[in-house]
């Protein structure tokens, strides 16, 4: 428990200080990177203090300077310190719309071009993808977690058919990642944290353009990041 202590508090000095500063800074240049990286900075810092670490793998395995979906398995609250920080270039990230209530972080999440999703409303999620497409065409990457929430005992959940939609709406290539290890140091349903060290695998793009339809995509998709699960998470 004191680890998980350590780092909301460390969150919640860091956030406010970023905002107070580079959020100004933002409207004064027009350019939103600093503000980004230095987000990153602070989350990947946040679980790192308190002994989490990783072992990325594949980041030579594509060109890094492209414009992906990346997409990814999700077993624990760490994920996205750990895997968003660790993508090559700014990414925009689907995220539920009740994030943007809260004030300073909706701002910035904005300033980010990240993207609020109401998975309630239908009307609302065609608003997203089409919002997400826009995004992308403007170079900034998507990051998406397919199965929609955190898999309680790690192995992989079925997907949403959304994320494939946008794919073959937009016709950008998806990156598939896999990340294991934080389903011990923080599984679902508790805000204890364990040390350790979690490995996140790049796999290499998957065009669209290559299947007939979105249900042959997801299922490319999840054949490749379960390849990179050990075989109990699968």
């Amino acid at each position: 428990m004191i680890r998980s202590l350590i780092c909301a508090a460390f969150y919640l000095l860091m956030i406010p200080s970023i905002g107070l500063v580079l959020i100004p800074w933002t409207f004064i240049t027009g350019s939103v990177e600093r503000l980004y990286w230095a987000a990153m900075w602070a989350a990947y810092t946040g679980v790192r203090i308190i002994g989490v670490d990783v072992d990325v793998r594949g980041l030579n395995g594509f060109d890094t300077q492209g414009t992906y979906i990346y997409m990814c398995n999700h077993v624990s609250n760490l994920d996205p310190p750990l895997v968003v920080p660790m993508i090559p270039r700014r990414s925009s990230v689907m995220v539920k719309k009740e994030l943007f209530a809260i004030p300073l972080l909706s701002k910035a999440m904005r300033m980010a071009s990240f993207v609020p999703v109401d998975r309630r409303n239908r009307d609302a999620a065609i608003a997203s993808i089409q919002r997400a497409t826009d995004v992308m065409k403007s170079g900034v990457n998507m990051t998406v977690f397919p199965e929609g929430t955190r898999s309680p005992d790690g192995k992989l959940l079925p997907f949403k058919k959304g994320p494939f939609h946008l794919a073959m709406e937009s016709g950008v290539s998806i990156l598939p990642m896999t990340i294991f290890g934080t389903e011990e140091m923080m599984p679902k349903k508790t805000w204890k944290i364990k040390k350790g060290k979690a490995t996140l695998i790049f796999h290499p793009p998957i065009s669209p353009k290559d299947f007939a339809d979105r249900d042959q995509l997801m299922e490319a998709v999840r054949e490749v990041i379960a390849s990179g699960l050990p075989e109990r998470m699968r």
